[in-house]
């Protein structure tokens, strides 16, 4: 035995290496003997592991070096990629071309130091000392684009001004590579002082601005050379996501995230020592507020709010697709030379537009009254059957009013939300707390106040109604006509708030932050016309989700993006969508909706579903309504003209009459029977259900539990259900003319208790909406 084997036996207890095999009994292993253990051990030792780690390293250095060879940096092409993006109506005609470059290079001597160092202390903290690239956070770039987890990966100002200026915003492996490869050669090119200035004059700032002397002027209407440090470190946050961090249109999440970037920036230049800590400590956000934005030529009237939601629609799905931030995606829509055809119907948009006029805006004279200067107008009109957005009114003007009143969710949808509620009491299958399932006919306690207490809870929520009025017994399906506050808030509290919020969401509510409490019961959250009219347009599509999409295609030269189907799978059952819409139908014929809508001349038989709204202190007032083919959701906001802050609407167009209160019942439910009853045909509900009023009589025994409302209603009591046709001369429905008082008339002269209509507990209905009796 040889030494090594003496060492080998050693190693395996100390006994002697058996003789040596002949090779033909090397070659054939007993039958079923495994493999000895010592072969894996020599296939993996330490040395041939660290051998092949060493050479994937060679490898890969080797691999590098030839990219690096053969990837140049090329001719830059920012200002050659800007081109006008083409907006067209469904049929394929132009509806707007917008794209005039705003971009001004500026020499980076002309940018006060402080300014620049905002940039630095914002985006590269490192950028005067790197090498152009953050290896780590490309590693982990490359690792998230590869796997499909999005774009997550650092980028210093170099890597950013070379995607800006060289490459474009595409989320591949290989541009990435190069990204990185031309990033190390223009930073031993060029001094940091020229990347500085290609990066802040290639970045795009939001406003249609690209470079900072655009940005100065959009932003603060001055030069970049005149900008402080307050208003550079604005605009440098504004880099993150520079739509979501526009002040004068970013909702309260994007407000409280510009400032906190605003904050970091400065305490990053602080740190830095690049800004006083005393001069720090005397900074204000309140002075870097940018002016109010200019509309781009092209975006005019009506035309800016349906680009930019078609704007923010496809770069949303770039972000789904392909992994883009929001900057990214902002930076590879606007201006790219996209040709983006919309759903909208050019004559219906023209029909929208000019039912807001001839209902609203030509009645409204900010000179006579400064409430009528508060008054904003926003609505969206769905098709139920495609999800397609064929009409949408964005505020007076774009130029005028930037943000858009059809997408902003920051006022109360109140009673537009009780719909809802009673969705989810279906859907669950849920029961009072006497345990009589919830349907149209359950008999709730009307009381106005009647405080409710959730499951095991100590303090109660009584919500008063409108005018404080109490009904007494009374069923759900009259609850709704009459939009009684006490009654929703029992229901949502017999259905679980949690459930009913989690309906919300199915429906299409974005319910992220909000609170299941029973104070939502009165629509209480924050809603836009967007998001009501796609939960209506649920219901309407028989409980099967509508997304609603304004956009229909959207191509650029070498790629298009596919948009996703606006109608998406059942979130609620058709039984309890049918059966919300049958009861819906109740508050058009015989609620609060009566004498915008029922009455209205225009009907001519139409089949319509519908709920009013009106918040709190008359601070927003909505119609949401549908008729089988076709769902708008109309809001009004008070909006002072100056702070944007929320303000009452009372008293605007001075045709009101006393207290002047705009209601869902007024001017949008006006607004949405000329536009609707203008563009539709005549059309019945396909309802599967068994309630509801578009089903059932209206002689229930829930007329004589109904108090009367004022000393101005005629009886005490309603009449019997053999009222004449003839005294009540609005009526357009006479299958439903049972329940109504036959007494009154629009022009009823009692001017001060007119009845509940959308559950807010602010001063009385107004009575010119009151209807026969009294309601909106």
């Amino acid at each position: 035995m040889g030494r090594a084997e003496e060492r080998r036996a050693r190693q395996r207890g100390g006994h002697r290496a058996a003789p040596r095999r002949s090779p033909s009994a090397a070659a054939a292993p007993a039958a079923g003997a495994k493999p000895a253990k010592g072969r894996i051990r020599r296939l993996f030792t330490w040395k041939k592991m660290l051998g092949t780690f060493l050479g994937l390293c060679l490898l890969g250095i080797g691999g590098f070096v030839v990219l690096y060879m053969l990837v140049d940096v090329p001719k830059g092409n920012a200002a050659a990629r800007q081109q006008s993006n083409i907006y067209k109506y469904s049929d394929g005609s132009v509806l707007a071309r917008v794209g005039t470059v705003n971009r001004e290079s500026v020499d980076l001597a002309k940018v006060p130091k402080p300014v620049q160092h905002t940039f630095v202390a914002a985006e590269n903290k490192t950028f005067y000392h790197d090498s152009g690239i953050d290896v780590k956070g490309l590693a982990r770039g490359l690792f998230n684009t590869v796997s499909g987890r999005g774009t997550q990966g650092g980028s210093t100002i170099t890597q950013q001004y070379v995607k800006n200026y060289y490459l474009n915003q595409d989320q591949t492996a290989t541009r990435k590579l190069k990204e990185m490869v031309i990033s190390l050669k223009v930073d031993r090119r060029l001094t940091k002082e020229q990347i500085l200035a290609g990066y802040i004059n290639t970045s795009y700032y939001g406003r249609n601005a690209y470079g900072i002397q655009a940005a100065a002027q959009a932003y603060y209407r001055t030069d970049a050379s005149k900008l402080n440090v307050q208003q550079g470190a604005y605009l440098a946050a504004l880099l993150q996501a520079p739509s979501q961090y526009d002040w004068a249109v970013a909702g309260p999440v994007g407000r409280r995230l510009v400032r906190a970037r605003w904050n970091y920036v400065l305490d990053n230049m602080v740190k830095q020592k690049w800004l006083d800590p005393t001069a720090r400590q005397n900074m204000k956000f309140t002075d870097a507020i940018p002016e109010e934005p200019k509309g781009t030529p092209g975006e005019e009237g009506q035309k800016g709010y349906l680009v930019q939601l078609a704007n923010q629609q496809v770069e949303q799905q770039l972000m789904s697709d392909e992994g883009m931030s929001r900057t990214q995606a902002e930076a590879a829509v606007v201006d790219r030379g996209w040709t983006i055809t919309l759903n909208i119907d050019k004559k219906r948009q023209k029909a929208l537009e000019q039912a807001v006029k001839s209902q609203l805006t030509s009645k409204l004279d900010p000179k006579k009254r400064k409430v009528d200067g508060n008054v904003q107008a926003g609505a969206v009109s769905v098709d139920p059957k495609t999800g397609h957005i064929v009409a949408l009114y964005g505020g007076q003007d774009y130029f005028k009013h930037y943000f858009n009143n059809a997408t902003r969710r920051d006022y109360q949808p109140a009673s537009t939300f009780k719909p809802v509620i009673l969705a989810a009491a279906l859907e669950q299958n849920a029961t009072t707390q006497t345990g009589k399932p919830i349907n149209a006919g359950t008999l709730y306690d009307g009381t106005s106040g009647r405080q409710v207490l959730d499951h095991g809870s100590k303090v109660g929520f009584g919500p008063p109604n409108e005018d404080h009025v109490d009904y007494g017994p009374i069923t759900v399906q009259r609850a709704m006509d009459e939009s009684v506050n006490s009654v929703f808030a029992q229901m949502g509290v017999d259905v679980g708030m949690t459930k009913v919020m989690d309906t919300a969401k199915q429906l299409g509510m974005d319910t992220q932050g909000m609170q299941a409490v029973p104070a939502q019961t009165l629509g209480s959250m924050g809603a836009s016309p967007l998001e009501m009219a796609g939960i209506y347009a649920t219901f309407d599509n028989h409980g099967h989700k509508v997304t609603p999409s304004i956009v229909k295609t959207a191509e650029q030269k070498d790629r298009s993006v596919h948009m996703p189907d606006p109608l998406g799978g059942q979130v609620i059952s058709r039984t309890a969508a049918d059966t919300v819409t049958s009861v819906l139908t109740g508050v058009v014929d015989d609620g609060t909706a009566k004498n915008s809508v029922a009455a209205n001349p225009l009907r001519d038989g139409q089949q319509v579903a519908g709920k009013t709204g009106t918040s709190d202190e008359n601070k927003s007032a909505w119609f949401t309504g549908y008729t089988p083919d076709l769902v708008t959701s109309v809001g009004l906001f008070g909006e002072d003209k100056k702070t944007r802050s929320h303000v009452t609407m009372m008293g605007a167009t001075g045709q009101l009459p006393y207290p002047g209160r705009v209601n869902g019942g007024s001017y949008p439910a006006r607004i949405w029977a000329e536009y609707t009853f203008g563009v539709t045909k005549r059309a019945k509900f396909d309802l599967e259900t068994t309630q509801g009023a578009a089903v059932e009589p209206t002689d229930t025994p829930t007329l004589s539990q109904t108090p009367s409302r004022s000393p101005s209603d005629t009886p005490s009591s309603e009449p019997p259900t053999s009222t004449s046709p003839s005294s009540t001369p609005s009526s357009q429905t006479p299958t439903r003319t049972p329940t109504q008082t036959p007494t009154q008339t629009p022009t009823s002269p009692t001017p001060t208790t007119g009845q509940p209509t959308d559950g807010v507990t602010d001063p009385p209905l107004n009575p010119d909406d009151a209807g026969n009796l009294g309601r909106q």
